[in-house]
C-alpha cells in the first residue's frame, strides 16, 4: 500500500473503472447454513444463491454489499477431490467505508463475535480490525480498496 495516500480519501473514481468481481473466495462449513445466518444477518453479506442438496448446501454466493462476494458449501469429509478445504481455514479481508460503524455494530453487547484484532489505525495507512466466525474463519475489515492498476 502507497503509505503516502490516505486511505479514508483515496477517491472511488480509482476503481470505478474496474470489472465486476471474477475472483470467488471460497470455503466450506461444518454447518453452512449457521456461517451463512452469521455472515448474512451478522456480518452484513447478502444471501444471493443457496441451492442445497440432500440436506447439505451444496452451493452458496454471499455477496458484499460495497462490491465482491464469497461463495462456500458445506464440508464433507468424505470428499476426496485434491480441492476440498478444511472448515476454518479461510483469512479474507472485506473492504468497507463504513469500518467504524461496522466494528460498533459487531462488538455492540449480544452479538456475540469474537473480535481478533480492535479497530485500529495502521502505520501503513488503513483503519481496520479483525473477527472470527463460528468455523474460525478469520475477516479483517477495513477502507483500502487496493492500488489502482497501471
Amino acid at each position: 500500500m502507497n503509505t503516502t495516500q490516505n486511505t479514508a480519501e483515496q477517491s472511488t473514481t480509482d476503481t470505478a473503472a474496474r470489472p465486476a468481481p471474477t475472483v470467488w473466495p471460497t470455503l466450506l462449513a461444518h454447518d453452512a447454513p449457521a456461517l451463512i445466518d452469521f455472515l448474512v444477518d451478522t456480518v452484513g453479506f447478502e444471501r444471493t444463491a443457496v441451492y442445497e442438496d440432500a440436506g447439505k448446501v451444496a452451493h452458496a454466493q454471499l455477496d458484499w454489499p460495497e462490491g465482491g462476494g464469497i461463495m462456500l458449501g458445506s464440508y464433507d469429509p468424505e470428499e476426496k477431490d485434491g480441492w476440498t478445504l478444511e472448515p476454518g481455514t479461510l483469512g479474507a479481508y472485506v473492504v468497507t467505508d463504513h469500518v467504524d460503524a461496522l466494528y460498533e455494530r459487531l462488538t455492540a453487547p449480544g452479538s456475540g463475535v469474537r473480535i481478533l484484532m480492535e479497530i485500529k489505525d495502521q502505520p501503513y495507512g488503513n483503519r481496520e480490525f479483525a473477527i472470527t466466525d463460528p468455523e474460525g474463519n478469520k475477516w479483517s475489515f477495513g477502507p483500502y480498496r487496493g492500488e489502482p492498476r497501471r
